[in-house]
């Protein structure tokens, strides 16, 4: 109601209803326009552990190029957040970590992979081995 009041007393008490709704809107226009967005802190943040998290899974080994572009999606997301471009800053920053995870989960497969074609390899030997003992012995 003091709001009311205080715009009715600079605008007069002989203004239109349109005038007054104008006024109002301006005055909020005004307001939302100071108020500065919040840097994205949670989504940089967590764009920077998925990378160490892949850093120290060796992820650059087998998935360099996913890692690169999320440090490139890292180093610009907090260049939009200098500019105060939060919006594209969050965008970058979530495409980063997800571009991090990706490289992770790549590193994961390649090195699960290599792991079980060794276990394979070893497999096959240990066939080999057993049938020239079996047949060794006839």
């Amino acid at each position: 109601m003091t709001h009311r009041l205080t715009i009715m007393k600079v605008m007069g008490t002989h203004r239109s209803p349109l005038q007054l709704i104008t006024a109002v809107a301006i005055l909020f226009s005004l307001v939302a326009c100071a108020t500065v967005p919040q840097p994205p802190n949670q989504e940089l943040a967590a764009a920077e552990m998925a990378i160490n998290s892949a850093d120290q899974a060796r992820a650059v080994d087998y998935a360099s190029a996913e890692l690169h572009e999320a440090r490139t999606k890292l180093a610009a997301a907090r260049a939009a957040v200098q500019q105060e471009k939060m919006i594209l800053a969050q965008q970058l920053a979530e495409q980063s970590r997800v571009d991090a995870e990706l490289a992770l989960a790549k590193a994961e497969a390649t090195k699960a992979k290599a792991i079980n074609d060794e276990m394979l390899k070893s497999t096959d030997v240990m066939k080999q081995e057993m049938q020239r003992n079996t047949g060794d012995k006839q």
